[in-house]
């Protein structure tokens, strides 16, 4: 969740100015080009700027919707999320901190389950055993959506309204990812797959999703360290590395030298 603790801010703040970002790359003040293993922890998992979601956005902009009002693009996003979730319920907040209020307002412990896009074969997104669960969805600006099992929707309110801009740049992301997930899994790292077989590499993971083995003890040299070979790692520990859909097979070796170092 977006809820970064100090550390994972001044990891941030260390970066040079990104003055712009396309497809799976960062472009930074003074011309240094970054493969992004981050994407805003799955929200960019098809990448920065793709060309629907641009068009949804100017679309919406037009039409001055940035205000917190009731409009159909609500029950659109919901039918999506439909698409991914069926037979469950959703409520929608306007972030994290809203999302984690109604939990405890429920008086639900706030270790729902979070769940990522392709993290399993054969499922776009997998269902956990859980009345509630939280999806990352596709969409950098919000909202944050809690699934429920249908039986508890007496237990929530009806959740926050959201500017129906950024609701119909989330349901742009969902359909987005439902038409090119097939694309996406059909990516291979050959050279990376290699490396996480080595006796020595500390990166284990679900699919494209890596995680780091005692993150805590290291991470701000790990992070520092990638960044110097041209790599953006997640600022907080607790994310996964997440394998572009792009890589040139010189980064990927590079790449690969730095999950599994001599």
């Amino acid at each position: 969740m977006r809820l970064y603790q100090r550390d994972s801010a001044f990891l941030l703040r260390s970066l040079p100015p990104v003055l712009r970002a396309r497809g799976f790359y960062l472009y930074t003040e003074g011309g240094k080009r970054l493969v992004d293993l981050w994407l805003d922890a799955g929200r960019n998992i098809l990448g920065h700027k793709p060309p629907n979601a641009v068009k949804e956005l100017k679309n919406s902009a037009q039409r001055g919707l940035f205000s917190p009002l009731p409009h159909p693009q609500e029950k659109r996003f919901i039918k999506a999320l439909a698409k991914l979730f069926p037979r469950h319920a959703f409520r929608l907040y306007s972030d994290e901190a809203s999302l984690l209020g109604a939990l405890k307002d429920a008086g639900n412990a706030p270790d729902i389950p979070l769940v990522r896009p392709l993290e399993s074969e054969g499922a776009l997104f997998p269902v956990p055993d859980s009345p509630l669960f939280i999806p990352v969805i596709p969409c950098p600006l919000g909202p944050a959506v809690l699934v429920l099992d249908k039986t508890m929707e007496a237990l929530f309110p009806p959740g926050d309204i959201i500017p129906p801009l950024l609701l119909a740049l989330a349901a742009r992301g969902v359909y987005d990812l439902i038409a090119l997930a097939p694309q996406r899994v059909k990516v291979r790292y050959r050279q990376i797959e290699k490396a996480l077989a080595g006796p020595d590499c500390k990166w284990r993971g679900p699919g494209i999703y890596l995680y780091y083995k005692n993150p805590h003890e290291e991470w701000k040299n790990l992070w520092e360290r990638f960044l110097e070979a041209g790599f953006l790692l997640p600022p907080d520990p607790a994310e996964p590395l997440i394998l572009p859909g792009i890589i040139s097979p010189g980064e990927e070796k590079k790449l690969a030298g730095l999950l599994a170092p001599n």
